[in-house]
């Protein structure tokens, strides 16, 4: 049964019956091949096109493949664990849903804040990037000097990124299916670009550029990656910074990590599927395994194609190095521009499919009452768009206004995070609620979530200590609203109080005193 206070959880018969509720009810429409247009819509983005050089140039060298592959290792092995919970709680809400039914309220709500760092952090900083692509693009077309910035009282307007936002906040708001739809698209051309990529580098590689494969790491003296700019792992251990060897290889697999951060979000979309325990499985690990073969093939033609030096970043005005580069290096400037015009589309289904999965976690909140209610009304659309309206609105202001250097770090350590309580709490619930129905169950329990957890500790430990100093105030500022408003306007606490019995009994539970880890 339910705990009491900040330990108290949701039953898994009352979440479902949650999503009965009229006024909150969401459309299911979705299939197995719409969430893995969504998982590989959201990951194919902004790390493939700018991540891969820069990895390569400033950390791991020719071994950035590697880094691809540690990273994809851990969000396999954290895949499982969100497969069996979303198989077995089609609930909208994803790990703060599945938080809640294990942990009990405050951990929920943590999550559910650490993920608002993930989504909607991560939605302004690509929107950030469409822009910059997009006057790329518009110089193409109309010639340099086009800018999607303006300066105001002192304050530089994006207009190119509020565009963005608000033609996808314009797609959510109508409904979740012409979402995929349009997604699908933009998809296709980008995956498109991605292979374009691969077969034309193909004819440019160097045996020569892969050695060494692993660069020797580099003194402090030759570095600016030191202090809180190193790797938290690096400073224990000793090391004097995160370029190259053995602690730039694994500081390299933290950051393209970044490059997989979405394919979770096919688990928010559960609720509104038609098949959860059989489409939601199928579309996380279809996505997972496509975007892994495409990164790895494309980081493996970057590098051959010219000396990882050439990538790092530029030391005067610290202007990062992109796929591009590598083409332009080769004399071929018109694929170039072919992949600056990918790079866009790209980046497009990665805004909009991050703040699909903002909307949902914001309305599974909502629906508790550990946000405002109000947000999560559907009404006849059944879609949330009060919660569209407002995330839409959050995301332009962030994109429109704040500079978004640093941001991909901020959301790599949320999304780690995230994945260590999923994969813990899929075995608390495995001993808790035996009796639950599961479409797919995680093989080798324990071993496979203990796996996730220690992958997913180690990538974030590969973070810089910056980054987790402003991970910890985030917290911080998180756990003051949960007191100052989330507890005392917890549906499931006025349930409580109310002395309303649980809407549905733990069917096949013994009789007895309550699991010590839902007390």
């Amino acid at each position: 049964m339910p705990g009491t206070g900040l330990w108290r959880t949701k039953s898994i018969e009352q979440s479902m019956a949650d999503t009965d509720e009229p006024d909150t009810k969401l459309r299911r429409n979705l299939s197995a091949w719409d969430l893995t247009v969504f998982g590989v819509a959201v990951v194919i983005g902004a790390g493939i096109f700018t991540l891969t050089a820069r990895t390569a140039g400033d950390y791991a060298g020719p071994s950035v493949s590697l880094a691809f592959v540690f990273a994809a290792i851990a969000c396999a092995l954290a895949a499982l664990c969100y497969a069996e919970f979303a198989s077995t709680v089609p609930v909208a809400g994803s790990a703060y849903t599945f938080s809640y039914a294990t942990f009990g309220e405050f951990v929920a709500w943590i999550i559910g804040w650490d993920l608002i760092l993930e989504l909607a952090v991560g939605a302004a900083a690509v929107a950030k990037g469409w822009s910059v692509y997009l006057e790329t693009v518009l110089g193409y077309l109309f010639g340099q000097g086009t800018k999607t910035t303006f300066d105001l009282g002192g304050v530089t307007v994006d207009w190119g990124a509020f565009v963005l936002v608000a033609v996808l906040t314009t797609l959510l708001a109508i409904g979740t299916k012409l979402s995929s739809r349009f997604s699908m698209v933009i998809t296709g051309v980008k995956v498109a670009v991605v292979l374009f990529v691969i077969v034309l580098g193909l004819f440019y590689i160097k045996g020569a550029n892969y050695t060494p494969f692993t660069p020797p790491g580099q003194g402090a003296s030759a570095s600016s990656e030191t202090g809180v700019d190193q790797s938290l792992f690096s400073l224990i251990a000793g090391g004097g910074s995160s370029s190259f060897g053995v602690f730039g290889l694994l500081a390299g697999a933290s950051l393209v990590f970044f490059a997989f951060i979405g394919f979770d979000i096919v688990a928010t979309t559960a609720e509104e599927t038609r098949n959860p325990q059989k489409s939601v499985p199928r579309g996380i690990f279809g996505s997972l395994a496509i975007v892994t073969i495409l990164y790895v093939a494309v980081s493996l033609v970057v590098v051959g194609m010219v000396s990882y030096k050439d990538l790092a970043t530029s030391a005067g005005d610290g202007s990062h190095k992109t796929l591009a580069t590598a083409f332009s290096a080769n004399g071929v400037d018109w694929a170039a521009n072919i992949i600056s015009f990918g790079a866009l589309a790209g980046l497009t289904t990665v805004v909009m499919v991050l703040m699909l999965g903002q909307v949902r976690i914001i309305f599974a909140m909502s629906r508790d009452g550990l946000m405002p209610r109000s947000m999560a009304k559907t009404g006849g659309s059944g879609t949330p768009k009060r919660a569209t309206l407002v995330v839409g609105g959050l995301v332009a202001l962030a994109a429109t206004f704040f500079p978004a250097d640093k941001l991909e770090e901020m959301v790599n350590v949320g999304t780690l995070f995230a994945f260590i309580l999923v994969s813990a709490g899929v075995m608390v619930l495995r001993r808790t609620r035996p009796d639950l129905p599961r479409a797919f169950r995680v093989p080798w329990m324990p071993v496979i979530p203990v796996l996730a957890i220690v992958a997913c500790l180690w990538l974030m430990l590969n973070l810089t200590v910056l980054t987790w100093l402003r991970f910890i105030v985030w917290m911080v500022v998180g756990v003051v609203i949960y007191f100052a408003y989330s507890r005392r306007h917890s549906l499931l606490g006025k349930r409580q109080a109310a002395g309303e019995a649980p809407t549905a009994s733990h069917a096949g539970e013994p009789e007895g005193p309550p699991a010590a880890s839902q007390d």
